[in-house]
């Protein structure tokens, strides 16, 4: 694996560890709700998909 992928991979991982963090997370703690969801797990899905778009971003890039 080359240098500049594990570097976005760290840079990813420290993105995400902010983002589910307590106090982010909190903010999405409410009562409101969209398409019948509460605001946080959808928040929580959201970040998952979009970890799990870039890995692969950066995993198709690391074949080449």
């Amino acid at each position: 694996m080359k240098k500049r992928h594990k570097q976005k991979l760290v840079i990813l991982s420290i993105i995400l560890f902010v983002m589910f963090n307590a106090p982010v997370l909190l903010l999405f703690n409410s009562t409101q709700q969209i398409w019948g969801l509460p605001m946080i797990y959808l928040y929580i899905f959201m970040v998952w998909l979009a970890s799990s778009v870039a890995s692969f971003l950066i995993f198709r890039k690391f074949d080449e």
